[in-house]
């Protein structure tokens, strides 16, 4: 059996093994990458490891850090108590609220299921309180999640330019961000209208909103002065708003006061110039963002130490294991002609239009199961050589993958999906809701492949 064929194999295997158990892709791609370099193909360990991502490993620490800071000291709070100030007595406009603001935490670094597992216990408590149907709101909230998880400073931003930077094709990070925040704006706006949202046009809530908001802000920062984490797969927020035991009086008395006020404390604003420090030297100077973001996190450690208690614990380790497994073992892939033939298969079906489907259809299918990092890790590469040739347009098709692979993470057997279903309202029957959001992740899987083809790789071949 020869090296590339024996290396699909373990491919797949791996991505069996990770959907049917609960093992880190990562860890597999690195027993895979040791394993088929080592044994197969004769590589010393130093080699393999020389396909380890350093940079990308700094980038992802880097951003996840500093949120992890923003979020402990109360600035993720306070931009969505701000925005939620916004939608006065507007009903119609919380949806969109919440699809703003989880687009902006994964725009600068969150990865998207901490932005989903902040915002959607909000979002559907907020659904349940004023007869919002609660599959839009669930969905609007992870469809804002994609939507800003292209940014050049996020995580799938920075992991697909970085792949795309290695090679010679085409670079373009605010084409492939513009692409995935307008389609999952396109999806917010259909699912808007068709599941009720211009009733709520004519309803209004009064400061129930600002309300709810105040209250939740106290809680939240309530506990984070006594030191107790609320429920909420791993964030500050509890579905329910209430605190665990252990919160004191006094503590929750005093984050109340502070909740309900205007001003900001001094380290919310260092973080708030913090992230704006970020997009402008990272984005506006081409400084490697690993290197801008971690050292913004180091600062606002300084400024308040407290606030930094715990943030390395909330740094994504699965997920800086799994995207620098998955790229070491695609690194020795290349070294095993793996890519080149794949490419080549590709190429010998003398349509590269249907490639370019087949390619967005693997992805969104795998992707509904597994891991949505792992899987771009895997395809964009396997994709390099054909897209080389020059016959379709690079970015089209990168766009098109990075949208399909992603908007199917609206599936409950994703960790956003699962979140969402987990977070129901305690008067939504859980069974019914489970299986609304199956229907509609299937109605994804099937449509948002082809509607991507359609609109971002169509048009470059025509």
């Amino acid at each position: 059996m020869s090296a590339p064929v024996l290396s699909i194999i373990i491919l797949a295997v791996m991505f069996l093994l990770a959907t049917v158990l609960p093992l880190n892709m990562g860890a597999l791609a690195f027993v895979g990458a040791f394993l088929l370099g080592s044994v197969v193909l004769g590589m010393s360990t130093s080699d393999i490891l020389a396909n380890f991502p350093g940079g990308l490993f700094l980038t992802i620490v880097g951003v996840t850090y500093l949120f992890a800071i923003a979020q402990n000291n109360g600035t993720i709070d306070l931009l969505v108590r701000g925005a939620v100030r916004l939608v006065g007595s507007k009903v119609a406009l919380i949806p969109w609220v919440m699809f703003a603001i989880t687009a902006v935490i994964t725009a600068v670094g969150a990865l998207s299921p901490a932005a989903v597992a902040i915002i959607a216990p909000i979002a559907l408590s907020f659904a349940a309180k004023h007869k919002i149907n609660p599959l839009m709101m669930g969905m609007m909230v992870i469809h804002g999640a994609q939507a800003g998880g292209f940014s050049p400073i996020a995580v799938y931003g920075v992991t697909v330019n970085g792949i795309i930077a290695k090679t010679d094709l085409e670079a373009s990070p605010m084409a492939i961000f513009l692409a995935s925040f307008i389609f999952n704006l396109a999806i917010a706006v259909v699912l808007f209208i068709v599941l009720g949202g211009s009733k709520l046009l004519f309803t209004k809530t009064g400061r129930l909103v600002e309300q709810a908001a105040e209250s939740r802000m106290a809680v939240s920062v309530g506990a984070r002065a006594a030191g107790v984490t609320l429920r909420g797969s791993g964030s500050d927020i509890s579905p329910s708003g209430v605190a665990r035991k252990g919160t004191s009086g006094s503590a929750s008395a005093a984050a109340a006061a502070d909740a309900s006020g205007a001003r900001a404390t001094v380290p919310q604003l260092v973080t708030i110039a913090g992230l704006i420090a970020l997009a402008v030297i990272s984005l506006g100077f081409k400084v490697d963002v690993g290197f801008v973001s971690i050292t913004i996190a180091m600062i606002l450690a300084l400024v308040s130490p407290a606030a930094q208690k715990g943030a390395i614990n909330k740094i994504s380790w699965s997920t800086v294991l799994l995207i620098c497994g998955m790229l070491t073992f695609v690194g020795v892939l290349e070294e095993a002609g793996t890519i080149k033939f794949v490419s080549d298969g590709v190429a010998h079906l003398g349509m590269p239009l249907l490639a370019a489907l087949l390619i967005c259809y693997i992805g969104a299918i795998v992707s509904a199961f597994a891991s949505s990092t792992a899987i771009l890790a895997a395809l964009i590469p396997l994709a390099v050589p054909f897209l080389s040739t020059g016959e379709i347009g690079a970015v089209g098709v990168i766009a098109a993958l990075a949208v399909a692979a992603t908007i199917v993470d609206v599936s409950p057997f994703s960790t956003n999906g699962a979140l969402v279903l987990a977070n129901a309202p305690e008067d939504v029957d859980k069974d019914k809701f489970y299986k609304q959001i199956l229907a509609y992740s299937g109605i994804v899987v099937v449509a948002g492949p082809a509607i991507a083809w359609l609109v971002m790789v169509l048009p470059g071949w025509m």
